[in-house]
């Protein structure tokens, strides 16, 4: 994809328990624990020194999230630590997270015994394998390309890891079998400015 477009500034929601116990999230609503909302604040108080930095200010971006609670407190606890108003921004339904279905609230050990021929078929296809009532990267690429492609604004945007995964893989041009095994940390912000990609 490679094109400049509109600088995106993507920010992963703070951990969950689930994060620390490795278990597939997806659309579940978890909220984020003690060390999320600790990381939240440290990347309140990065994107701050950030756009200072650029001589901009917030009301220069659309703000946007998942409405899953765990991407909404973070976004909350970021515009708190920039004395912002903590709820002036949109939720879009977009923005959820990749669905893992049937295989939601498991961890891969345990799908080892739920579900190993399907564990199996993931393993040698994390890109294009869906879990049963569940999705694909490739499928989620695919409902995050509209949403992308229809920037029009700088945009500040809170969501989750497999979102950031599948927009860094449109945007960076990243072959679809590396997508799903790109690391995504919760306590850093994914910049997309003038057609380059930086963490701060």
């Amino acid at each position: 994809m490679k094109t400049p477009g509109p600088t995106l500034l993507l920010i992963r929601h703070g951990e969950t328990d689930w994060n620390a116990e490795g278990r597939l999230q997806g659309q579940r609503d978890i909220p984020i624990n003690a060390k999320g909302r600790r990381q939240a604040a440290r990347n309140g108080r990065a994107l701050g020194d950030y756009l200072a930095s650029l001589g901009r200010t917030a009301d220069q971006f659309d703000w946007t999230a998942s409405p899953l609670s765990r991407a909404r407190e973070t976004m909350e606890i970021i515009r708190a630590e920039m004395d912002l108003d903590p709820n002036a921004y949109r939720p879009d339904a977009q923005l959820k997270e990749i669905c893992f279905g049937d295989w939601e609230g498991s961890t891969m050990q345990e799908m080892r015994e739920i579900d190993p021929v399907g564990r199996a078929e993931r393993k040698k296809d994390k890109w294009g394998f869906a879990p049963p009532n569940g999705e694909s990267y490739e499928m989620l690429s695919a409902r995050i390309r509209p949403w992308l492609l229809g920037l029009e604004r700088d945009t500040i945007c809170v969501a989750h890891g497999g979102i950031t995964r599948v927009t860094r893989g449109m945007l960076e041009d990243i072959p679809g079998h590396e997508i799903p095994i790109v690391m995504i940390p919760q306590d850093r912000i994914y910049v997309w400015r003038e057609g380059r990609a930086e963490w701060i």
